[in-house]
């Protein structure tokens, strides 16, 4: 991890810290200097040391393991970015199984300059639900181990928006996130019905975990929901109980994202059934109507829908008020309307004229400067993506979401938009979301495809570095393809830089 801008709050008492530096002593003494190792955690390898920063010129190097701060083993990145936060620094740290130890001095608050390769050194607290509804039981051998991971653990909630369910929460949990006011975090939520929750969860502590929510929230943590909703389990009835309840005990929420459960074809839970377009809009009338309740209330909707669920009930994406601060934008929601005001923004500034492309906004760097294109015989010069079509590459859902604003983003490119319709058959189910495509996917997709292409747009979600979720990498998609393969943000102006260059 690299040196995190973040705000803590000093821990209280003493305590915590001396147990702290007792083991740091001991690994570090045990591990380096008898070679007899106490394996209590994974010390961090320093991935990148910044030329000309305090920890370059103190001497530090790649590749070691990085031990302690001033006699104290943090467990994670936030605890070592508190530690490195002082001016006066005594790190210790082991390169080639030798004991290295660097005094150095910097400004309070100034970066160290190395980056680590993990954020949680102890261990990652995995989750022990067996929730008949979590995707990674419904992913297919053979994909990369990450993938298989099952985290419970609030710190990762913290650092990347992970949801965490509260049921392996301790009181030192709590008194840490506290006292050091680590927020937001996240908490999936699902059901306030105890019984419903413990069934879900497939675990008896689902029925009790949401007091560690009450909590948090008497505490002043800034903590965000999610539901994911599951037809017959927790929709209809159930639903409207859990959102009754949420704005009576649970309002000092940030927001509850609801999100439509999600089934591939490796699903083993006959009782998991997904949405129709009937129940879809049930489900919206009922989420719809607690909105105008908390509105009221609270001033504020407090719930919101997943884009997913709109999409399934045919009907109208809401306006932009109605996703106020766009809160779980990345869970999916809001995706849609954001992009619609995005494109009405750049009308209202660019119609008629070449879009601009500018620092701020760019496609990721998985594909070079001009893109990959499809293997070629030396003669035959690669076609330039000014000629065909734009062929935007994408999901069922994205599909559905771009159709009706197709002859409006023709108009900013100057060219030709289509919209290539990507059928998941990796996952299959009711998959159809833009970040599930996979390499094996698009390589049919493509070799298919028969209508005219200048350039192949895929959406950056869809890909991890050079990646597919498939370990299919975008150089071997793009190598069917009849014309350049670029991956572009999932942003209007992502897909006009895409269509342009």
């Amino acid at each position: 991890m690299a040196d995190m801008v973040l705000t803590f709050h000093p821990r209280s008492g003493p305590p915590r810290e001396e147990i702290r530096r007792l083991e740091a002593v001991s690994r570090f003494h045990d591990s380096v200097e008898t070679g007899y190792p106490m394996v209590l955690m994974s010390y961090p390898t320093v991935l990148e040391v910044t030329p000309g920063s305090p920890a370059a010129l103190a001497g530090f190097q790649i590749g070691e393991s990085f031990v302690s701060v001033n006699g104290v083993c943090p467990s994670d990145v936030i605890e070592y970015q508190q530690l490195i936060d002082e001016s006066d620094l005594l790190i210790e740290s082991e390169r080639n199984g030798v004991a290295q130890r660097y005094e150095i001095e910097k400004r309070a608050g100034a970066p160290l300059g190395i980056r680590l390769d993990a954020s949680i050194f102890d261990r990652v607290q995995t989750c022990d639900n067996h929730c008949e509804f979590c995707f990674i039981y419904q992913l297919p051998p053979g994909m990369r181990k990450s993938l298989y991971l099952k985290d419970d653990d609030y710190r990762l909630s913290f650092l990347y928006g992970n949801f965490t369910t509260l049921t392996r929460f301790t009181e030192l949990d709590l008194s840490r996130v506290v006292e050091e006011r680590l927020g937001p975090l996240y908490v999936s939520i699902h059901t306030t019905d105890p019984t419903v929750r413990t069934g879900m969860l497939r675990n008896p502590r689902g029925a009790t975990s949401l007091r560690w929510l009450r909590a948090l929230l008497d505490n002043g943590t800034v903590v965000h929901g999610q539901i994911v909703l599951c037809p017959t389990v927790n929709s209809g009835d159930v639903l409207e109980r859990t959102l009754a309840e949420i704005v009576g005990r649970y309002a000092g929420l940030e927001s509850v994202g609801i999100v439509p459960l999600g089934i591939s074809k490796y699903n083993t839970e006959p009782g998991l059934v997904p949405h129709t377009k009937e129940t879809a809009r049930l489900d919206l009338e009922i989420i719809s109507a607690w909105q105008e309740i908390a509105l009221q209330r609270h001033g504020r909707r407090l719930f919101f829908a997943s884009d997913e669920l709109y999409l399934l009930a045919e009907v109208e994406i809401p306006v932009s008020d109605a996703y106020e601060e766009y809160a779980q934008h990345e869970n999916g929601i809001g995706m849609v309307r954001a992009f619609y005001d995005e494109l009405e923004r750049i009308e209202h500034g660019t119609r008629g004229a070449k879009p601009l492309v500018t620092g701020e906004w760019r496609s990721i760097p998985a594909a070079p400067a001009l893109g990959y294109r499809a293997e070629r015989s030396g003669h035959d010069r690669p076609r330039d993506s000014g000629d065909g079509d734009v062929v935007v590459l994408t999901g069922r859902y994205g599909s559905a979401a771009l159709q009706p604003v197709v002859d409006r983003l023709q108009d900013i490119a100057g060219r030709t938009i289509r919209l290539l319709e990507v059928d998941n058959r990796f996952f299959a189910g009711n998959v159809g979301v833009a970040g599930l495509m996979v390499g094996e996917d698009l390589v049919r997709t493509l070799e298919s495809d028969e209508g005219p292409a200048g350039v192949y747009l895929i959406p950056d979600v869809a890909v991890v570095g050079d990646m597919f979720l498939d370990n299919v990498s975008v150089e071997s998609v793009a190598r069917v393809a009849k014309a350049p393969v670029r991956i572009v943000e999932t942003t209007v102006v992502g897909l006009l830089e895409g269509a342009a260059a």
